[in-house]
């Protein structure tokens, strides 16, 4: 029988040819200092690129990595069935353009998330670092968290960083009654997990603004209000009971 990994690294991955290689080749590099067994979950997520052929020649050389393939477009449906597929009794979604160096997972990590179900990166208050991100990114970043604790979830500096830990129990809990597809899963999840009373912390990590993101400033922004207002639709029709049909995680 195959020893359940300690660590799932989950990656959704939309037309990452390029970003892909560099950022694998990092997560090796950090796989191999570390004592603990690991896997990482490629969620090919609907590319017209080589995204899958490069993720497959990687994991062939690899066998701690899988590849899957979810045809149809939406960040928030990639990292659910990478979450859902994952194994480890820690499960981290992380961005493919590494913009935090994966060194900083370890925070994640006990002993430092002992007395937590979550964890989520921040890229604000002390001990945070944002490194060449434009000045009016960072401002339209504030005015969207500023909405976001108004109409949504109160308590948190940045629901949308990219790099998120959720222990096993947590994940299959919270990915098993997603019901968002897009960008606003993570303040689905972080709703929910709020009102079921996981204990949830913010992790400062060091991050690193990269020209190529594919978050549209305006769209997305504007896109994140529809989807909050889809949330509390979705709670108050029931949406998200508690699900008893996905694998439970001490199986």
């Amino acid at each position: 029988m195959q020893k359940r990994p300690l660590l799932s690294i989950i990656i959704p991955a939309h037309n990452e040819e390029h970003r892909l290689p560099p950022s694998l080749a990092k997560i090796d590099a950090f796989l191999k200092t570390q004592p603990f067994e690991a896997e990482v979950v490629i969620v090919e997520n609907g590319s017209h690129d080589k995204t899958t052929e490069v993720a497959q020649a990687f994991a062939a050389d690899h066998p701690y990595v899988r590849v899957m393939n979810v045809t149809t477009r939406g960040k928030g449906l990639a990292v659910k069935a990478g979450m859902l597929a994952a194994h480890g009794d820690y499960r981290f979604i992380c961005d493919t353009d590494l913009s935090m160096p994966i060194e900083e997972i370890v925070k994640f990590l006990p002993p430092y998330s002992d007395g937590f179900d979550i964890s989520i990166g921040t890229r604000e208050g002390k001990g945070a670092r944002r490194i060449g991100e434009p000045e009016y990114r960072h401002i339209m970043g504030r005015a969207n968290n500023f909405i976001i604790k108004l109409t949504a979830v109160r308590g948190f500096e940045d629901t949308q960083c990219g790099f998120k830990m959720f222990n096993a129990r947590s994940a299959e809990d919270l990915f098993g009654v997603q019901q968002m597809t897009g960008i606003g899963f993570d303040i689905e999840n972080l709703f929910v997990a709020k009102k079921r009373g996981y204990r949830v912390r913010e992790v400062p990590i060091t991050w690193y603004f990269d020209p190529d993101s594919r978050m549209r400033l305006v769209q997305d922004s504007l896109k994140l209000l529809t989807e909050i207002w889809q949330i509390q639709m979705n709670w108050r029709k029931g949406l998200y009971a508690a699900q008893n049909t996905h694998r439970r995680a001490e199986a």
